[in-house]
């Protein structure tokens, strides 16, 4: 949160820097040579905003859910049969309810993706792999999750992204069926549940 704080005031200065050249110290003609960065530099200011909405909801799951450290945890880039919408990337993680079944959760934007794609391509080199052979997780597949690469010392999460249930709801599954209890959904609710998750009607609001 502190580097993206940092961010956004760097690429708004930089921005209100380049316009005050240009109007105090420079003629109309050179406008052509700035507009570019000056773009630019709002483009990066905009990401940087469209972070905060995905800090709070990852500072929610931190405060339901301690983390857990995984290994081995099967994932992809490719569609995942189970996932209904749009989804770029997936990890299949144990249901805490039955520890043998393995439920998908997604990224359900590309934004900041681009570090876990690299890692994640089939054809992705075996030290970059290996960079994700285990995992940093907090959540809970039936709901919502937070994956985390580790440190090169592993002793810390790093790269956090939120991850999404986003399991077919059109063949009539619910959390119920994956073992949730009503305590269960209730921690998932103050998590921050989507609420084009799949349901179980009567009992889960959105979050």
């Amino acid at each position: 949160m502190a580097t993206n704080i940092a961010g956004l005031i760097g690429w708004l200065a930089a921005w209100i820097g380049l316009l005050a050249v240009l109007v105090v110290f420079l003629s109309p003609g050179f406008a052509f040579l700035f507009v570019p960065f000056l773009l630019y530099s709002m483009y990066r200011a905009v990401l940087q905003l469209r972070y905060f909405p995905a800090a709070f909801r990852m500072r929610r799951i931190l405060q339901t859910y301690p983390w857990q450290v995984l290994r081995g945890v099967p994932s992809g880039l490719t569609q995942h049969p189970e996932v209904l919408g749009r989804q770029y990337g997936w990890f299949e993680l144990p249901n805490p309810a039955s520890p043998e079944q393995r439920l998908p959760l997604v990224f359900p934007q590309h934004l900041r993706t681009e570090w876990w794609s690299r890692r994640l391509a089939p054809r992705a080199k075996s030290e970059l792999k290996a960079q994700v052979e285990a995992v940093w997780f907090a959540g809970d597949p039936r709901f919502i999750g937070l994956i985390a690469a580790p440190t090169p010392d592993g002793r810390a999460p790093r790269r956090l992204h939120v991850l999404q249930q986003q399991s077919r709801a059109e063949d009539g599954r619910s959390f119920a069926d994956w073992g949730a209890t009503p305590e269960d959904i209730e921690r998932g609710r103050r998590a921050g549940i989507h609420p084009a998750q799949p349901d179980t009607r009567s009992e889960e609001t959105p979050g």
